[in-house]
């Protein structure tokens, strides 16, 4: 009997195979599209490449856990250099390109957050960038700035006096406000995610999106808090004993630096928590994820939360280092700091791994910067670099090794219907 049905299913594989010959070409992986063409010319052409950073890697897994952590520190203290090196090589147009810097801080922290909610949980998040607002906004608030721009434009003699009084200056505890509005933007992720959680893929985008614009156009409408349209002004900056920020950009990249090294650490141990796997579990598979007993929506409320600190704390160093915030700063489109230019970084520098979306953050917002000669040309081949390289990496320039395993295209050889039966079998 179980003879006959053998045969009878060979049978049933070999007309199969014989109606659809095409059928017979077994792909391990996954086979790319056009590999003889661009694709193709791109993987030989960038190989040598690859594999020196592959072999690079394999040699820093293989040292000593001191070694390691030497290189680590090296690395570290490379880029602390980074302002003394731009003073020595560039002269004055310095000033110009450590502002540049200081803006790709933001936006490594801001990608690194958002990575959090889209590379580790897999939720699409379009309107990140109300976090952003939440974290300025909160530092405006709690330093009465936003109360003393209220009471300068009111532009009576009374309100006048009442400003000049409150004139924010920087205290030592205000150093507490970048964990107050951390905090609050925590809080505010919470409340986003306890009601939407439920919802998945094209819904949960919208109502991220729909949240993201509730926050702008709430700042915009608040006048007698936070100013609306007009914004607030004069925000103070941060000092260390005697020495004030001011208007230097060394200060902010160093305290950048630091704030970006300690969220790595921290997220590096996340990762290989019960927390990180959990994020990895919902990603691949929310149903699969539910039925093993993880708890879905606890656990995606945790990404959300912990991403809406961490775009909090890029949006305290933004408005200290500006001084000047307003509802046009914290849009979807458009802006150095928008919600789909975050994304893209992420998507960019590649999902779910550390050093990708910090490349993909330091080249959007280096590129248009180093191509403003062009004009507004620069945003066409922008655009035009950026559909290129998701044409040819499709997981990004710097992906995960779980995101590059899934999105890597395997080898293409001829198998047979039964050859391929008798491997899984």
């Amino acid at each position: 009997m179980a003879k006959d049905t053998n045969k009878g299913l060979e049978s049933q594989a070999e007309a199969a195979q014989e109606a659809t010959p095409d059928s017979s070409r077994e792909v391990v992986g996954r086979a790319p599209s056009g590999v003889g063409g661009l694709t193709g010319w791109y993987r030989g052409a960038t190989q040598p490449i690859r594999d020196a950073f592959q072999d690079a890697g394999t040699r820093f897994d293989k040292l000593p856990q001191p070694y390691r952590y030497a290189v680590i520190a090296a690395v570290i203290a490379a880029f602390a250099l980074v302002p003394f090196i731009l003073h020595a090589t560039l002269g004055i147009q310095a000033a110009y390109w450590l502002n540049v810097t200081d803006k790709i801080g933001i936006a490594a922290l801001l990608a690194l957050g958002l990575n959090v909610v889209v590379g580790y949980a897999g939720l699409l998040d379009l309107g990140y960038v109300a976090f952003f607002a939440v974290g300025a906004y909160s530092y405006a608030l709690l330093t009465q700035a936003a109360r003393y721009s209220v009471l300068i434009e009111t532009q009576t003699a009374q309100a006048t006096a009442l400003a000049q009084k409150i004139k924010p200056v920087w205290h030592e505890y205000f150093w507490l406000y970048f964990f107050a509005a951390l905090a609050i933007a925590l809080l505010a992720g919470v409340l986003l995610g306890a009601p939407t959680l439920r919802l998945r893929g094209d819904y949960l985008a919208i109502v991220t999106l729909g949240f993201g614009e509730i926050i702008r156009d709430t700042a915009n409408n608040l006048h007698t808090v936070v100013g609306g349209p007009r914004g607030v002004f004069n925000l103070p900056h941060p000092a260390i004993g005697s020495y004030d920020f001011g208007l230097q950009n060394e200060p902010y990249y160093w305290l950048l630096l630091g704030i970006i090294v300690t969220w790595i650490f921290l997220l590096m141990r996340l990762n290989r928590s019960r927390i990180g796997r959990a994020w990895a579990a919902i990603r691949e598979d929310e149903l699969a994820a539910a039925a093993m007993g993880v708890s879905t929506i606890r656990m995606k409320l945790w990404a959300f939360a912990i991403g809406a600190s961490v775009a909090s704390f890029g949006g305290v160093v933004y408005a200290s280092k500006i001084i000047f915030i307003s509802p046009d700063s914290f849009r979807l489109f458009g802006g150095d700091f928008a919600s789909v230019i975050i994304l893209a970084m992420v998507v960019l520098g590649g999902m779910g791994g550390i050093a990708g979306p910090i490349v993909g953050a330091a080249l959007l917002v280096f590129l248009p910067e180093r191509f403003r000669v062009v004009g507004d040309a620069r945003f066409m081949l922008f655009g035009l670099a950026l559909v290129v390289v998701m044409i040819l990496r499709p997981q990004g320039l710097i992906p995960s090794r779980r995101r590059a395993a899934e999105l890597k295209g395997g080898e293409v050889r001829e198998t047979t219907v039964f050859e391929a039966r008798e491997h899984g079998a």
